[in-house]
C-alpha cells in the first residue's frame, strides 16, 4: 500500500471553519506571545513547519481538524494565511453526512465550555468566535508541567479538562492559576485519573 502525500495549500485563516466549540484563551495568549517574539525569518520557518490539518467539506469549505489554538492566535496577530495540509476531501458529502463522518473519526469536538455535548450547529463558523474553556487552558499547562504525557488520543487535553472540571473551581483558575495548577498536578497523579490518556501516576509493584 502506498501512502498518500498530503496536499499543501495556503489558506486564509478567516476562511477556515472550526470543528470544535472551545479553546483555552490562556493557551491562545501564550501562542500570541511566542509569535510576537519571533523574528520575521523565524516566523516564516515556523509557519513552514507547522502545517494546519484540515478537511474540505460541503461546497468546498475548509474545516480545521486540529491546531485551533494556533489558528486563533495567528488570526489575532493579523497573520492572514497559514499553510494547510488537506487530509481528506469530503466535499461530495451532505452536511449531515459530513458531520457524522467527522464525529466517527474523532475529527470534531462538539462540546461547550461546560463540557456538555451540543448539536453540530453550535460549532462556530469562524475561529474568532471560539469560546473560552478555562479548564482547557489548565489542562494544557498541566501537560507542560509534566502532569501527563503528550498522547495521540484525539482531544486528550479536553478529556483532562473534563476530569479537572468537577474537581477545581473555575474562580480558582481565574484568580489563582498557580494554585489551581498545583492542585491539578496532585490530582493528575491520583488513581482517579488513571483512565486518562498520558497518565503518569505511580504504579503499584
Amino acid at each position: 500500500m502506498t501512502s498518500r502525500e498530503p496536499i499543501l495549500n495556503p489558506f486564509a485563516i478567516a476562511e477556515l471553519r472550526p470543528t470544535q466549540i472551545t479553546v483555552g484563551f490562556r493557551e491562545v495568549a501564550e501562542k500570541r506571545r511566542q509569535w510576537r517574539e519571533r523574528s520575521a525569518g523565524a516566523a516564516g520557518k515556523f509557519l513552514g513547519r507547522h502545517m494546519v490539518p484540515a478537511v474540505v467539506g460541503p461546497k468546498g469549505v475548509p474545516y480545521l481538524v486540529d491546531h485551533h489554538h494556533l489558528a486563533l492566535a495567528l488570526f489575532e496577530e493579523r497573520q492572514r494565511e497559514v499553510l494547510v495540509s488537506v487530509v481528506a476531501d469530503l466535499s461530495a458529502l451532505s452536511k449531515t453526512s459530513f458531520w457524522t463522518y467527522l464525529d466517527n473519526r474523532a475529527w470534531c469536538h462538539p462540546y461547550d465550555q461546560d463540557g456538555r455535548r451540543r448539536d453540530f450547529d453550535a460549532i462556530p463558523k469562524h475561529v474568532a468566535d471560539l469560546v473560552d474553556d478555562p479548564y482547557r487552558s489548565l489542562a494544557g499547562e498541566l501537560r507542560r508541567a509534566g502532569g501527563f504525557a503528550k498522547d495521540t488520543t484525539p482531544f486528550s487535553e479536553f478529556l483532562w479538562a473534563d476530569f479537572l472540571r468537577g474537581r477545581i473551581k473555575a474562580r480558582q483558575i481565574e484568580g489563582r492559576f498557580s494554585a489551581a495548577l498545583e492542585k491539578a498536578l496532585a490530582l493528575a497523579r491520583s488513581e482517579a485519573a488513571s483512565y486518562l490518556p498520558g497518565w503518569c501516576g505511580p504504579h503499584a509493584d
